[in-house]
């Protein structure tokens, strides 16, 4: 058994990914299907977009969240650094992994405040939270500061901005390193950067949307 596998993590699980599917936005119904557009593609409106966003989970599949935690189990992390924590459906698996790694360091950021307090709730009832720094506030600044040696990373928060928050979690990556970047067909600017160099870094497609990719030196 593992952790990800044993109570109280299991049922957990399944009640979140049931709560997830029955949750509803209702501001965001407010808006056209090009404004929704138009504020994902945007460098500077993002915040807005997530905050209409708030009373939604927007989780990642359990097939995404076993594959966070099988590559973060067969890379042996310890330094793991999350890009949009949301309600904490993936914290849950990466942190998972963590503990059946025998530790680490999980940071992970949320600029929304009730989720940031409603993860940290999660974490703490399967007792995880011990492995899990949150730090509340755009990544653009709370990753502005990380420490070196990251062995993985999820991105999955505002879609314009994965390319620069990338960049500054870029210069810890330690050789190895891999980057599973979730909804990837919203960042071609983040594909078109990572395909550049590839004598640093191999990147493989999952599914339709989720972008695998290994630092090699």
């Amino acid at each position: 058994m593992t952790t990800l596998t044993s109570q109280p993590l299991a049922g957990l699980l399944d009640r979140l990914f049931e709560e997830a599917d029955n949750a509803t936005g209702p501001a965001m119904d407010q808006l056209s299907r090009d404004e929704s557009r138009r504020l994902l593609q945007s460098k500077t409106e993002y915040l807005q977009l997530y905050g209409l966003l708030k009373d939604l989970w927007l989780p990642v599949s359990r097939e995404t969240g076993n594959l966070l935690y099988m590559l973060a189990r067969s890379s042996r992390a310890r330094t793991i650094v999350e890009f949009g924590m949301s309600f904490g459906i993936s914290t849950l698996f990466l942190a998972a992994a963590l503990r059946d790694n025998g530790g680490g360091r999980l940071i992970t950021s949320e600029f929304e405040p009730s989720k940031v307090i409603r993860a940290g709730q999660n974490l703490a009832e399967v007792g995880l939270l011990d492995l899990v720094e949150i730090r509340q506030g755009d990544a653009l600044k709370t990753f502005a500061e990380l420490p070196d040696g990251i062995d993985l990373v999820l991105l999955d928060g505002a879609k314009s901005i994965y390319l620069d928050v990338f960049k500054l979690i870029e210069p810890r990556l330690k050789p190895g390193a891999l980057i599973i970047a979730d909804n990837v067909d919203h960042c071609p600017d983040y594909l078109d950067y990572i395909r550049a160099v590839p004598h640093t870094y191999i990147s493989t497609a999952f599914a339709s949307d989720i972008d695998v990719t290994m630092r090699l030196i």
